[in-house]
Parts: structure tokens; sequence; C-alpha cells
């Protein structure tokens, strides 16, 4: 299979009255699975730049960036994807979720906050988002397998 360069991702970890901002960014019924809203990293934009303007598109919210807290390579040999994702600590600045939200690419479908305890009864990735959310610190997951 031939190879596709590094793709790189930019991604929000937004805790929110104690909740988790997560999307699912499979149209349709494709897959139950939840990650941080963020997305590919446009030429010539800052990365924080670049993950206010992905949040806003799959969420409507507007959000300041902070620190950064997980780097995570996500990858799929036999597909020939590989993408590191750079996760930040962010803050919500205004807006609210909304069922009637449309991201502009159709990518995200589904958005929602959820608790610590919610996240137990989800599929997600990456599998340290939880600790890295409610902890401190920075963490770094090397080529975690795309799908578990």
């Amino acid at each position: 299979m031939p190879q596709r360069p590094v793709r790189l991702a930019a991604r929000a970890v937004l805790l929110h009255e104690d909740r988790l901002l997560m999307v699912n960014a499979f149209p349709g019924d494709q897959s139950d699975l939840w990650c941080a809203p963020g997305g590919g990293v446009e030429p010539h934009q800052s990365v924080p730049d670049n993950l206010a303007r992905e949040v806003h598109e799959e969420t409507g919210l507007r959000i300041a960036v902070g620190a950064p807290c997980l780097i995570n390579e996500f990858h799929a040999p036999e597909r020939g994807f590989h993408q590191v994702d750079l996760y930040f600590r962010c803050t919500l600045v205004s807006g609210s979720l909304s069922d009637s939200w449309q991201d502009p690419e159709k990518i995200v479908h589904s958005r929602r906050f959820f608790s610590r305890e919610e996240l137990h009864d989800i599929r997600f990735k990456p599998d340290s988002l939880p600790e890295i959310a409610w902890g401190s610190g920075i963490g770094y997951d090397p080529l975690e397998p795309l799908e578990r």
C-alpha cells in the first residue's frame, strides 16, 4: 500500500462545567467513535488559529486556545494512514451547543459534553483523553491504532 504523507491535526481539550466536549466525525451511522473537536492544519495559519476555526465549524462554539497537553499519533498501516494530533487545553469564550448547527463540511453530525463517568459508556479516541482532560501536564501516545 502506498504511504500518504503524515497528516498534522489540532484538537481541543475543552472542559466546561466539568464535562468534556466531544464530537462524532463520521457522517451518518458510519461509526460510534467520538473524539475531541478539531481537524487538519492548513498551511500558513498558526496551529491555534486552525484549531479555533475547526472547533467553530464543527460545534458553533468560540474558544480560546491555551497550552498544548497531548501529542497523539494515530495510524492504520494497512491503509497507509498516519496522523499526528496536537491537543490543546481550551476554554469556552462564547456559544452553546445546538442540534441545529451544521458543520459546513458535513463531517461532524453529533457534538456534546460528556462527564468523565459518561465516557465509560462510549467509544472514543485517544485512549488517554480522560486522564489528560481531568489531569495536568503533557502526555504523549505513540502510534495508537486508529480503531479499538
